[in-house]
């Protein structure tokens, strides 16, 4: 079969997926899901397992070759053997789920030699669906979407929590700029991806489900994404943490975050 057909065949089952798993998460969020602590101390709900099982089930059903990677499914190294992964967050940003400000959605991937080609992150109480392919440009809701042409820091619309731009931590303090935050990793970078922020930073480690789908839409969408040192994110490792935190930005922004960014104290 022609790549292209497979591909086509794998955007319509990724897209009806996390629709459907929007709906199902819906249910859970309408009616106060349990939650309880996992034993790093971040939240899980009965939401984020019905979630994942039903994903698991309708992407890997007609997919078996295919691996699977995601962050409520216990870690099975098998999948570093597989060409195509599957890598999802069932329910990124589960503290806003818990708390119900809204700030949470369905993040999922298809990566391929360690870089994603399929990305579908659905927001339902907005009833938004960010997806991307290679080439074929970033969409929201079917309508293209495009990074901002930012070149200054100064006044941008910086996605950001406030600890990361505390002075302490930088030789170089941040400019006055327009800060912003979203629970989920996954709609801050749809937000840069879309134009409503110029970009994006934070710090410490992530993990491929926090990003690959965001990665994919975010360059679909004219912007680029790296760690803080520059480094290019490269998925479905043994370790599925990213080190070096998060930039993302429109490109002639981006290099500006980048050179800022060597300016972190403890690098």
């Amino acid at each position: 079969m022609p790549v292209s057909k497979v591909r086509s065949d794998d955007e319509k089952l990724l897209d009806q997926a996390v629709r459907e798993a929007g709906a199902l998460a819906l249910q859970f969020y309408n009616s106060s899901a349990k939650s309880w602590d996992k034993s790093d101390g971040s939240p899980v709900t009965e939401a984020d397992l019905a979630v994942d099982a039903f994903l698991k089930d309708a992407l890997m059903k007609d997919r078996p070759d295919y691996g699977w990677l995601s962050e409520e499914t216990t870690d099975n190294e098998d999948r570093l053997s597989c060409q195509k992964v599957w890598i999802v967050d069932p329910i990124d940003g589960t503290r806003s789920f818990v708390e119900r400000t809204g700030e949470w959605c369905i993040s999922a991937a298809l990566v391929e030699n360690g870089k994603p080609v399929l990305a579908k992150i659905f927001h339902p109480l907005a009833n938004e669906c960010y997806s991307a392919v290679p080439g074929g440009g970033a969409m929201r809701n079917g309508e293209p979407i495009k990074t901002t042409k930012r070149d200054t820091l100064e006044n941008c619309r910086l996605m950001t929590r406030g600890r990361v731009l505390d002075p302490a931590k930088w030789e170089k303090p941040w400019p006055h700029m327009q800060t912003g935050i979203a629970t989920s990793l996954a709609l801050r970078l749809c937000m840069v991806a879309d134009g409503r922020f110029d970009g994006t930073i934070a710090l410490g480690n992530k993990c491929d489900w926090d990003l690959a789908a965001g990665d994919l839409i975010v360059r679909e969408a004219g912007g680029c994404i790296s760690n803080i040192h520059g480094d290019k994110l490269v998925y479905n490792g043994k370790n599925t943490r990213q080190p070096g935190g998060l930039i993302a930005a429109g490109k002639p922004l981006f290099n500006i975050m980048l050179e800022q960014a060597k300016t972190l104290k403890n690098r």
